[in-house]
């Protein structure tokens, strides 16, 4: 065991660390924008609407992430019209393809969590609001969303630690992330062990915060 591989490597991968925390915040930033948006749909009563929420969802749940990434960075620079557009200065960068691969895809498990959560909640509370005369759109906003946000935070939260494990594939289009920085020292060192043993432990780092994180949250929004 190289320990001095180890402790040299450390600084180089903490600083690769950033990388992968701004890719899984843009990610998850998006993710839940777009969760919310099909979440809505899914509940609308317009079959079309529906239809293409559970479409979207099932495509996006039902294919792996690394070939999503793939596609969306190599697949469509293949389309003539996308590169000759104004949309191909944002696809030509690994970066962005990377961050719209991850969002599209928490997006579509985020949906079926916040989707689960509004169907859970008690009906009593949306009776509450129309006795007191309150509007369908203000009970939406002020009562429905929060309520289904807050029953859905252990679930996100694992949504949370597996997007964050995730991020990982974003080494596979050319990003030095915290994956990309390990491979490149291991491939220069050739002693993968260690380097991969401190890699571990920041992730399993970031994990225990991003968990301990959801549990403060949730003790602090229980009812």
């Amino acid at each position: 065991m190289d320990l001095d591989l180890m402790v040299s490597s450390f600084p180089k991968l903490l600083n690769a660390t950033l990388v992968t925390l701004k890719l899984l915040s843009f990610s998850l930033i998006f993710g839940l924008i777009l969760g919310l948006f099909f979440a809505i749909l899914r509940l609308n009563k317009n079959i079309f609407l529906n239809k293409f929420s559970y479409f979207y969802s099932y495509v996006f749940r039902g294919t792996p992430l690394l070939v999503q990434i793939f596609i969306i960075y190599f697949g469509l620079g293949q389309i003539e019209f996308l590169r000759s557009s104004f949309i191909w200065i944002i696809l030509k960068e690994p970066y962005w393809c990377a961050i719209i691969a991850f969002s599209l895809n928490t997006g579509a498990y985020t949906s079926e969590i916040l989707r689960s959560a509004f169907e859970t909640i008690n009906k009593g509370f949306i009776e509450a609001g129309d006795s007191l005369g309150i509007s369908k759109k203000i009970i939406f906003y002020k009562i429905q969303i929060p309520i289904a946000i807050r029953q859905s935070l252990p679930a996100y939260g694992n949504e949370i630690i597996l997007m964050l494990k995730g991020t990982s594939l974003a080494s596979t289009v050319t990003l030095m992330d915290l994956t990309g920085v390990a491979k490149y020292i291991i491939s220069t060192t050739f002693k993968p062990i260690e380097v991969f043993i401190v890699a571990g432990g920041i992730y399993l780092f970031m994990t225990f915060i991003i968990h301990n994180f959801i549990r403060y949250l949730e003790k602090k929004y229980s009812y």
